[in-house]
């Protein structure tokens, strides 16, 4: 790892930190389960990025941008209908969660529709475009360690938004995916 590497993982390291401080000491918070999946993405991102620009025609190197490109729109899209749809409550919420989270209404327009964490699809999206940039053993490893952290944040996304929308909410999951829609 380069030096410049390392400033990068060290500067990424301290913002995802300072993002993720309320949530640390509440382990069973989205949160908590989130920084790891954001460390994870920044290690995979730097890891490859000595190799983010070559070839940039290669098959490959196409299918990573087309996933780098659907999940930016995926996360764009989402994070406009968590503000519009979901109408984010003023204040502190019961859980250490970022103010656009605590939405006041369920949102099941849109990608929520079909899935029930567009947000966390996005960042499985922007892993897979990530880990084919240099489709090595590390960053397969990553990509994976990636996705066990976002299936244990959006189970806890999922206790706390049961928990804040009860009956509505379960009958919301009983008829969507977690991530990809029709299957998980």
């Amino acid at each position: 790892m380069s030096g410049a590497q390392a400033t990068v993982l060290g500067l990424g390291t301290c913002l995802i930190l300072l993002l993720s401080r309320r949530s640390l000491p509440h382990p069973r918070s989205h949160g908590f389960w989130r920084l790891f999946a954001f460390e994870g993405l920044l290690i995979l991102i730097v890891l490859n990025a000595p190799v983010w620009f070559r070839r940039p025609f290669a098959p490959r190197q196409v299918a990573s941008w087309l996933l780098l490109a659907a999940s930016a729109a995926l996360a764009l899209h989402a994070a406009h209908l968590l503000h519009s749809a979901g109408r984010p409550a003023a204040g502190a919420g019961e859980v250490p969660d970022l103010h656009w989270e605590r939405t006041t209404k369920l949102v099941t327009a849109g990608a929520y529709r079909y899935i029930r964490h567009p947000m966390y699809a996005s960042l499985l999206l922007l892993a897979a475009g990530a880990a084919l940039k240099a489709l090595t053993w590390p960053s397969v490893l990553l990509g994976l360690g990636i996705l066990a952290a976002l299936v244990c944040t959006a189970r806890a996304d999922e206790a706390e938004t049961a928990a804040r929308f009860g009956r509505e909410y379960a009958e919301y999951r009983a008829r969507t995916a977690m991530f990809i829609p029709w299957l998980v």
